[in-house]
Parts: structure tokens; C-alpha cells; sequence
């Protein structure tokens, strides 16, 4: 009897010792799994950030390049890359009052009668005033990846534009008239998202009202569905679906991150969906520049959810030390930049926002004496990414609601929506769609995330080789290749200043040798430069590797026809242009060389999306196992 009850005691202690075990071992792979997913969020992040702040400095360069030069040539234009300014970049970069080249004969209304649409043609027919079922029908086509026809695309847009412009800057929106009022976030061309949204709550209608917060395009491969749909929404029940705009609606940032490749590869018409302004229409814009460029946000009080609309460009920072001629508008153009870029931060205070390049980082004193100020309650903004598509801040009184699930890879983040009751006590909804994710087990979600940051991360590594090899020449003193980790880590942050911990990111990153120092070279062995040209010497190979994004939002400036050519006059001039406002140190002779090798048949133009493509980074690992 003895004996059988110390065995059962001894098998009852060997089963809690497993299960401590196991239990000991699944937090030990959650807590790793979790490690790995943080860095990995990290790394998108840091280098999303980092590419927003070039894009912000390089069109502040551009801006105040072409104000310097049109005031000092009084009006001439002499380079190719300032003629382009005068006639493309100058109503861009400048304030919206500038006037635009255009052919006043011609008018949107003409340019849809150019258009014929088909009878091979099996998409929705659209028909205005739009109705319900003509929202469904575009629903149900974009689900079965279907185009709508650009000539009714071109009907939706003139219509839209109509209807905003006929609306206040800053509309009221009360919950006593409506039970809920839902709030979506960013995103970002996430066709799927948006479905799921509209499956989950129900189709915006006169008792369903939604506010969406900007950022509805770039980056996703369906920005030109989302806005359609939403378009049509607006059209259907202007008074109960509300737009406001993001840092992303704006030609530019189009320019680098997507929008605008989207357009041209889904219509080939690219000249009639930009059509020109009548001359009523400039001189209405010159008169109410002022009143039509106010910044779009959503803040609710304890009654009154308001937003303000708008359809201008971005502003841009005010460099420190320049000596161009004061811009009227540049001061307005700051606060919309402040407005449209800027996040909140735990610590008090308002400080630049470093991170991005722009509008500034503000904390929770901020928001308290601005709420005192306006009587105002909460403040519901968009614009920032969160893994779990919200998040509260300053003691409720501030919401992120980020609604682009999957943002960065599959699996990489939730999305969500607010439902904000009469008394404004917000309800939060998450999603995520899963059209792969769900077959894959944590491990191998999380393994695909890892992956798509670090290689990531490893192009952005390519990209400043030089620097990082003369960093880390630095701390290597007797010339052995091989330094400290921690040398090696701030070297890494000197050159990159992306804020990562390098120190865990090291065995991903670089080699170590028995001893404990890292061979720093090693960061470069498993990469190269996509189509080596025996022109390019590897100094202007990795200056155009770096600043590849940059310049295919100049060529496409440049490129007016669309054609995807430029001549070598405009490519040689807007280089020299480039590299003076960047401090780049790059001969003349050797980009000219270079130009000259890319023009194949000789007829004194270059395809230069071919040209950009040489220099991409390629991962020889993957390269190997794709061939």
C-alpha cells in the first residue's frame, strides 16, 4: 500500500515537473517569437521614417532650388531641370496660387468624349446621379478584379471634385442624430481591408455614417479602387460619408510611393486623368487659396465630431539658412506639414519630428491645453502604424486608429476601426485579412516578417557601404577587418541612425569570428548591385543605388508624355542639379559616360526606369535559389 502510493506520488511530481518544463519552454519561444516580431516591426518602421525624411528633404531642396533660381533669373528658365520647374514642378512645389500651362480650349467634359467606352467592355456602367446599386456593382467588380472604365473613372473624379468643392472646410457631425459614427485609419491601398470593413459593418448609409482618415492610397496595389468606391460613397450620401486627407494625398509622395505607377499601369490614358484648369477655375483657386488649404483632421468634443477637408499639396519645412526670397505662402504650407506629419509621444513638450523629417512630436501637456482651449474631448488621428491597429494615448484623450491590416508584410499587423456611440465612448474592432497567414503557424509568420525586415534592412545596409566601411575603418585601427561588437554597433547607428538594437540584430547582419569580433565587411558579402555596368565607377554605382527613389520622382516629373524616356541634355542637367543641392562629389564626366552606355540605339534618349533598375540591390542567396 506504502509502495503504491509513493509511486503514484512520484509519477504526480514527475508530470508537474514536466508540465513546469513545458510550461518554461513555450514562454521562453513566445518571449523569442515576440523578440523577433518587435525588431522586425522596428526595422520597417525606422526605415519607413528614414525614407519619409528624404523625401521631405529632397522636395524642400527642389522647392528652394527653383524659388532661388526663378528670382534670380527673374522669370528665365535656362536648364532643362528649371524649365521642367516652370512648367511641372514651380505648381507643385510652390503655393497653389502659381499659375499652371494649360490649353484653356480644352476641358474636362471634351477629354470624356475622347473617350469611347467599348461594348467588349463588361465592367459596371456607371450612370449619374449614382445610386446604391451602382456601388454595389463596383464592389462586386473590384472583388473579381475588374477596371472600371476610365472614362466613367473620369466622370466619377469630375463629379467628386464638384461635390468637395462645394462643401465647408470644416463640417459638424453630430451622434445625435446618428447612433454610431465609425472611424477608419489608413489604408494604403489595401483593397481587402476596406471590404472586410464594409462586410463586418455594414455599407456606409443614411443611418451607418463613417469618417475615413485620409492616407487611402500609395504603398497597397489597389489605391485606385479605394478611392473609387469611397468617390461613389461620397456621391451617394454626401452628408453621411466624410473624407478627410492625409500626408499621403498629395502628388508627390504619389510620385515615390506607388500611386502614381499604379495609375499608369491600370490606364494607359495617363494625360487625361490629369486634365487642365479653366481659367475660372485658377482665378477661383488664386481668390481662395487661403480658405481651401486648411489641413484635414477629425476631432470629436463631447458632442460634435468635426473634420476639415482639403485638396492642397503638402507644405514643406523652411530651410535653416537659405537666402531665397520669402515664399507668401510658406508659412501656411508649415502648418499644414505640422498638422498632417506630426505624432503624438509620452514625454511633455513639443519637439521636431526627427524621425520623419517633419511636423514635430507632441506630448500630453500639448494636448491638454489645446483641449482646454477648444472645450474639445478627444482627438482621433491616423497616419502612424500600430501592430494592433490602435492605440490610447495621453490618458484617453488621443486615438490612433491605424486600419491597413498586414501593412508592412503578411501577418505583420492587425487592422481596426472605431465605433463612437452618442456619447462618444469609443468601441474598437480589429481585423486582419488572411488569405495565407492563417496556413502558417506562429513561427513561420513571425520567420516571414524577420525575413522581409532584414532584407530590407540589408539593401539599406548595401546602400551606404562606403560610409559604413569608412565608420568602421574608424575603430579598426591595426587594419585586421575585424572590430568590437559594440564598435560595430555604433559605427552601424553612426552611419544609419535608424535607432535599431544592433547589438541583436548582429548575428543577422554580420559574422563573428571565434575570438568575438565581428569581420564588419561580412554585412556586404551576400548582396551586390542588381546589373553591374562597366561605366559606372563604385562610387556613382552606390550614389545611384541610394538615390534611386529620388530620382524616378524627378525623371517622372520630367517625363511629361509618359513614355518612360528622357533626353541626355535633361538627364545630364538634372543630375548636376541633384548632386549640387545633395553635396553629392560625383565627376561630371563619369555620369555622361555612364548616360551615353545606357542610350542602346543612339537616338539621344534613355529609358530610365531601365536605367534605375541597374542599380537595385540584389540578394545573391536568394538569387541562387530562384535560378
Amino acid at each position: 500500500m506504502g509502495c503504491s502510493s509513493s509511486v503514484a506520488d512520484r509519477r504526480s511530481e514527475n508530470v508537474i515537473r514536466a508540465a513546469i518544463l513545458i510550461q518554461k519552454w513555450y514562454r521562453f519561444t513566445m518571449a523569442r517569437l515576440e523578440m523577433r516580431r518587435r525588431y522586425s516591426l522596428s526595422i520597417f518602421q525606422s526605415i519607413e521614417y528614414a525614407d519619409e525624411q528624404d523625401q521631405l528633404q529632397l522636395i524642400q531642396k527642389w522647392k528652394m532650388g527653383c524659388t532661388w533660381q526663378r528670382y534670380a533669373l527673374q522669370g528665365r528658365i535656362e536648364f532643362p531641370s528649371l524649365s521642367m520647374c516652370q512648367n511641372g514642378i514651380s505648381q507643385i512645389f510652390t503655393s497653389p496660387s502659381a499659375p499652371q500651362v494649360v490649353d484653356e480650349d480644352l476641358c474636362l467634359k471634351e477629354f470624356e468624349k475622347k473617350i469611347d467606352v467599348p461594348d467588349s467592355y463588361y465592367g459596371p456602367r456607371l450612370s449619374f446621379p449614382l445610386t446604391v446599386e451602382d456601388a454595389n456593382a463596383l464592389l462586386h467588380a473590384f472583388r473579381n478584379e475588374q477596371l472600371l472604365h476610365a472614362r466613367y473613372v473620369l466622370q466619377l473624379l469630375s463629379e467628386t471634385r464638384r461635390v468637395l468643392k462645394e462643401m465647408p472646410n470644416i463640417t459638424h457631425l453630430s451622434t445625435s442624430y446618428s447612433k454610431e459614427i465609425t472611424v477608419c485609419g489608413d489604408l494604403h491601398g489595401n483593397l481587402d481591408d476596406l471590404l472586410l470593413i464594409f462586410y463586418k459593418n455594414g455599407l456606409p448609409s443614411e443611418q451607418n455614417r463613417y469618417v475615413f482618415n485620409g492616407d487611402f492610397v500609395d504603398r497597397g496595389k489597389n489605391s485606385m479602387e479605394i478611392l473609387i468606391i469611397l468617390f461613389a460613397f461620397l456621391l451617394i450620401y454626401p452628408n453621411d460619408l466624410h473624407l478627410n486627407r492625409g500626408n499621403h494625398e498629395d502628388y508627390i509622395m504619389n510620385l515615390r510611393y506607388g500611386f502614381t505607377k499604379e495609375v499608369s499601369k491600370k490606364y494607359k490614358l495617363k494625360s487625361l486623368m490629369r486634365p487642365p484648369k479653366s481659367v475660372k477655375e485658377r482665378q477661383d483657386q488664386t481668390e481662395k487659396r487661403i480658405s481651401t488649404t486648411k489641413p484635414s483632421k477629425h476631432i470629436a468634443n463631447q458632442h460634435v465630431a468635426r473634420k476639415t477637408q482639403d485638396n492642397s499639396s503638402a507644405g514643406f519645412a523652411e530651410s535653416s539658412g537659405s537666402n531665397s526670397p520669402a515664399d507668401p505662402a510658406l508659412k501656411e504650407w508649415k502648418q499644414i506639414l505640422d498638422i498632417l506629419w506630426s505624432d503624438p509621444r509620452s514625454q511633455n513638450g513639443c519637439t521636431p519630428n526627427k524621425c520623419r523629417g517633419g511636423g514635430c512630436y507632441f506630448g500630453p501637456d500639448v494636448t491638454a491645453k489645446l483641449f482646454e482651449r477648444y472645450n474639445l474631448k478627444m482627438l482621433i488621428r491616423s497616419h502612424e502604424f500600430k501592430p494592433e491597429g490602435y492605440e490610447i494615448s495621453h490618458d484617453g484623450k488621443v486615438i490612433t486608429i491605424f486600419s491597413a491590416s498586414n501593412y508592412y508584410e503578411e501577418g505583420s499587423n492587425r487592422g481596426a476601426y472605431i465605433k463612437l456611440n452618442p456619447e462618444l465612448i469609443p468601441r474598437f474592432v480589429q481585423y486582419q485579412v488572411s488569405k495565407f497567414t492563417r496556413r502558417k503557424n506562429l513561427r513561420e509568420r513571425v520567420g516571414t516578417i524577420e525575413s522581409s525586415a532584414l532584407k530590407s534592412l540589408r539593401e539599406k545596409i548595401y546602400a551606404h557601404k562606403s560610409e559604413l566601411t569608412s565608420a568602421f575603418a574608424q575603430y579598426d585601427v591595426n587594419g585586421t577587418g575585424r572590430i568590437s561588437v559594440n564598435d560595430w554597433a555604433a559605427a552601424m547607428e553612426s552611419v544609419l541612425q535608424l535607432e535599431l538594437p544592433w547589438r541583436m540584430l548582429r548575428s543577422q547582419l554580420a559574422q563573428m569570428n571565434p575570438d568575438g569580433e565581428v569581420d564588419f565587411m561580412s554585412c556586404f558579402y551576400d548582396l551586390k548591385m542588381g546589373q553591374p555596368i562597366k561605366e559606372a565607377q563604385p562610387a556613382l554605382a552606390e550614389t545611384l543605388c541610394r538615390y534611386r527613389k529620388d530620382l524616378e520622382i524627378i525623371f517622372n516629373i520630367i517625363d511629361k508624355d509618359h513614355s518612360g524616356l528622357i533626353s541626355l541634355e535633361e538627364f545630364s542637367q538634372t543630375w548636376r542639379l541633384f548632386t549640387s543641392h545633395l553635396g553629392i562629389d560625383v565627376q561630371d564626366d563619369s555620369i555622361d559616360k555612364l548616360v551615353l552606355s545606357i542610350d542602346y540605339n543612339k537616338d539621344g534618349h534613355i529609358d530610365f526606369n531601365e536605367f534605375l533598375e541597374a542599380f537595385h540591390v540584389v540578394h545573391r542567396l536568394e538569387k541562387k535559389a530562384t535560378s
